[in-house]
């Protein structure tokens, strides 16, 4: 699980993490990043996910979830301060690996973050 202060919440952050952030798509995910003009060290990273009716019912869409949290955690403390993170499933998520959502991941926020 994620600490609250790692969560987005707010539908307009995750508007504005989406409409003005960097992106990049992999197979199974697209991963979008707004880092801060001015990165102030005391705001934390934020996380939220997107997992649509595309990639299955919801039993199906809950353990996608599960597993990008998973995959996503260990990354937390990498971002730079404040970095908002929106990362959103594609239908090939719902039978991908936690090895695979983890390659595509990282892959993508190594891209996001240059």
């Amino acid at each position: 699980m994620l600490p609250a202060a790692a969560r987005l919440t707010r539908s307009q952050d995750f508007g504005l993490v989406v409409r003005r952030g960097r992106r990049a798509g992999r197979p199974r995910l697209v991963v979008h990043a707004l880092t801060p003009d001015v990165p102030t060290l005391d705001t934390p990273s934020k996380v939220g996910f997107v997992v649509s009716k595309a990639v299955g019912n919801s039993v199906v869409r809950h353990r996608v979830s599960r597993r990008l949290r998973h995959v996503v955690k260990p990354h937390l403390e990498s971002l730079p301060p404040g970095t908002n993170v929106v990362v959103r499933a594609l239908a090939a998520a719902a039978s991908a690996t936690s090895a695979e959502l983890d390659a595509d991941f990282s892959s993508a926020l190594r891209k996001v973050l240059r």
